[in-house]
Parts: structure tokens; C-alpha cells; sequence
């Protein structure tokens, strides 16, 4: 995003009263950490898909000249891919909280299907993730709740799952994966929920 005019002017003076409350340190702190994120997914993913591509081209006997260009096209869209999902981990990650771990995620039904289906980069629409200490509800990267599992009462209704937060029905779920529900009543039980 570009500013111009007024709004780069009010960024650079929240940026300064950020910096000497300092704030300014954690904002890059948390940069950082996705930036780092973004940078290994995408180390990752064009290696293995480099790995892939020179192992066929080699197999399949192509000219050297080939195999480099198929590798480095390859290199660039895989490097892109894991770049978006580096990030994506990146900022959910940043949440936890300090000996916090992720137990499990899983994949959410949308309550209704999306005009165009997303990129593969994307990754699923909605997800639920399973910590040692919360449950936490993700539309791709945005956060959309998160809640202790002391606070929690979970219901399985066939392959639904009811998700009571202090005693007020906070939602229901499908998801995809088929025993997820029990699973995570399980998780949940083990954690300190349902009680």
C-alpha cells in the first residue's frame, strides 16, 4: 500500500509516538518473525520443487538447458507459494503465547461457497486451530476468535460441532475432515474444557 500526502504524514507521526512509547520495537520485532516465516516457506517450497524437476528432468533424460529453465520457472512460481503460506503462519503463530503449542488444524466448511474458488496459496477459507491453552477460530489470516479452553464447553452433533463460551452458544461448525469432531472434544477435555 502506498501512501501519499496526509496519510504518510500521519503514519510517520504514529510511527514516532509508537517508537517513544516503545512500541515501535515490538511492530518490528513482529516483522521480523514474518518476514522470517515468509522467507522459509519459500526457501522451502522452491527447493523441493527445484529437487522435483531436476530429479524428472534427469530421469527422463531432457537437455541440461531444459532442466535449468523448467527448474528456475518452477523455483519462482513454488518460491511465490511458499512465501504466501510462510506468511500466513507467520502472523497466526504470532498470537501464542509464550510455551503455547499448536495442536492441531482443522479445515471449516464455509457457511456458503465462495463465487470463485481460491488460489492454491490461499489455502482454505476457514480454520480451526487447536492449542495447548485455546481454541482459536481463522478466516485465512485474519484472527476471528480466540478463547481459553477454561472458558469452553464443545458438543459433538454428528459431524457438527457446537462451541459453547461461557455458557452462551458461541457457534456452530462443520468440518471437513471426518472425525475432527471427536478428536477435538478430545484435545478439549484433555486441556481443561467441558468441565
Amino acid at each position: 500500500m502506498f501512501l501519499t500526502g496526509n496519510h504518510h504524514h500521519l503514519a510517520y507521526c504514529c510511527g514516532t509516538l509508537l517508537a517513544l512509547a516503545g512500541i515501535g520495537d515490538v511492530g518490528k520485532g513482529r516483522d521480523r518473525r514474518i518476514r522470517r516465516a515468509r522467507s522459509f516457506g519459500a526457501a522451502a517450497t522452491a527447493f523441493l520443487a527445484v529437487v522435483a524437476v531436476v530429479g524428472f528432468g534427469a530421469k527422463a533424460g531432457l537437455p541440461w538447458w531444459a532442466v535449468v529453465a523448467g527448474a528456475l520457472l518452477t523455483a519462482g512460481l513454488a518460491g511465490w507459494t511458499g512465501a504466501q503460506i510462510g506468511r500466513q503462519h507467520g502472523i497466526r503463530n504470532e498470537v501464542l503465547e509464550p510455551g503455547e503449542t499448536v495442536v492441531g488444524t482443522y479445515t471449516v466448511r464455509p457457511p456458503y461457497a465462495e463465487h470463485t474458488p481460491p488460489a492454491a496459496h490461499e489455502g482454505p477459507q476457514y480454520q480451526l486451530r487447536v492449542t495447548t491453552r485455546s481454541m482459536e477460530m481463522w478466516e485465512r489470516s485474519a484472527l476471528l476468535w480466540r478463547y481459553p479452553w477454561s472458558e469452553l464447553r464443545l458438543i459433538a452433533d454428528g459431524l457438527r460441532l457446537r462451541i459453547y463460551h461461557e455458557g452462551r452458544e458461541a457457534g456452530t461448525i462443520l468440518l471437513e475432515q471426518s472425525g475432527a469432531v471427536h478428536e477435538i472434544r478430545g484435545l478439549a477435555t484433555r486441556h481443561g474444557a467441558n468441565r
